[in-house]
């Protein structure tokens, strides 16, 4: 990844208060990166395509102040100055396209053999495409699908249970209007485990269906998402260490007035250490709060920072590797995983970029990718490139020839005099 365009990004996220427009930024200029060197044969395309009106339209305008006769053997062309105007512009254009790729920049144009391994996939929520987030469900679908990790959010039920909720409220989720009507909008970590329980968190899949892929589902796993509850960490914990996945979450901090709000750390690892079978090493401990506390309590979790800081400072806080959003793409010297990547572009471009690991909706589309989307060496680049503008530039004097030749040829009456160009070369003879 060209170093420039991390801190572009964060440059840009710092003078505004939404990230929102900064984040489209950064994903276009991440497209016009991966597809660049198509990008220009595109626009040469599009050129090439509109030198066919361009040369008709600036030969007939030129038809109108041609001047014949044999008996004095000249001839006159009047050529306006909105003909020589389209004629620059579009030729200029053109040069343009011609000689962009010398600046142009991809990530995935390489040479032979230097292309790094794929980044392992880390299931966002699980697999939320293919059943509902965050449940039971979700994380045995990416792991079925291949997944090297798993990635979920937790939050500590009144009554002390750390369980598995993305949203600081229920209402998202879980049918909480059909069973605490008047609790909708109250925070989930004010709940107990056992009215947590009673809830269902994966009807709401089914009727939202919030990535159209609801349809692809059999039957037997309809019912199966019906039946889905929410999880708590001893058994997300639980079934990533039976298949040795490693796991990553956030964790909310209980509201005011909890039972748990200054114990919510070492609840957590109360549940790591002594409630689940999972190795520490296995867990990318992401919350900042209390990070001392947590070195010095269990060296092995491995220490992950959602911050981009200097390695110095990393290091000091023995961080290991970075979360970090995809905007902030880069070539980094500690490991470091991006989220959310879905998209078989982005991910071929943080291929390409040498990033260690991502964080995915779509871990059963990304596993099918066998090599990064529009890879090529620098040579088939150069080719490419070369061959484009040479075939664009035959095609083109082509074009204008045709027309030239098809718009003279229509003259019938080799002594034709345009009286247009007639009184124009007689001002000018008289000014001067």
């Amino acid at each position: 990844m060209r170093p420039d365009t991390e801190s572009h990004c964060s440059f840009l996220s710092s003078f505004t208060s939404s990230t929102i427009p900064v984040m489209h930024l950064c994903v276009s200029i991440f497209v016009e990166q991966v597809t660049a060197p198509f990008l220009h044969v595109g626009g040469v395309s599009l050129m090439t395509l509109l030198s066919w009106p361009i040369a008709l339209h600036f030969f007939r305008m030129n038809k109108r102040g041609t001047f014949y006769t044999h008996s004095l053997s000249i001839v006159c062309v009047c050529v306006s100055v909105r003909q020589v105007a389209i004629l620059s512009l579009f030729l200029a254009v053109l040069f343009a396209l011609y000689l962009v790729p010398l600046g142009m920049y991809s990530p995935c144009i390489k040479e032979k053999g230097t292309l790094g391994p794929a980044p392992t996939l880390i299931g966002h929520r699980g697999a939320p495409m293919l059943a509902p987030e965050n449940t039971q469900m979700s994380f045995e679908k990416a792991v079925e699908a291949g997944g090297d990790g798993l990635e979920t959010d937790v939050t500590i039920s009144y009554d002390g249970v750390p369980f598995l909720m993305h949203d600081s409220t229920l209402r998202r989720t879980t049918n909480v209007h059909e069973v605490f009507p008047n609790r909708t909008d109250a925070p989930a970590a004010m709940f107990t485990w056992d009215e947590l329980e009673m809830l269902s968190a994966g009807s709401w899949f089914l009727q939202r269906d919030p990535f159209s892929t609801a349809s692809s589902l059999d039957v037997d796993e309809k019912v199966r998402v019906q039946n889905q509850t929410v999880p708590t960490l001893k058994e997300f914990l639980n079934l990533a260490a039976q298949h040795e996945r490693l796991v990553i979450f956030d964790l909310r901090r209980p509201p005011r007035g909890h039972p748990y709000r200054d114990a919510w750390i070492t609840r957590t690892l109360e549940v790591i250490h002594n409630e689940s079978s999972i190795n520490s090493s296995q867990v990318l401990w992401l919350p900042a709060d209390q990070r001392s506390l947590v070195q010095e309590l269990d060296p092995e979790l491995q220490q992950t920072s959602g911050d981009h800081a200097s390695l110095e400072e990393l290091q000091e806080e023995h961080i290991v590797r970075l979360n970090l959003h995809y905007s902030y793409m880069s070539q980094e010297q500690i490991s470091t995983n991006l989220y959310v990547v879905s998209q078989p572009w982005l991910y071929s471009l943080a291929w390409c970029a040498g990033v260690h690991s991502v964080t995915t909706n779509a871990l059963h589309i990304l596993k099918k990718l066998q090599r990064p989307m529009f890879l090529m060496t620098p040579d088939e680049y150069s080719l490419m490139w070369i061959l484009t503008d040479i075939l664009s530039a035959f095609l083109i004097t082509a074009v204008f020839i045709f027309h030239w030749k098809t718009i003279t040829s229509q003259t019938d009456n080799p002594d034709l005099i345009d009286l247009d160009c007639w009184k124009l070369q007689v001002l000018t003879l008289i000014n001067l």
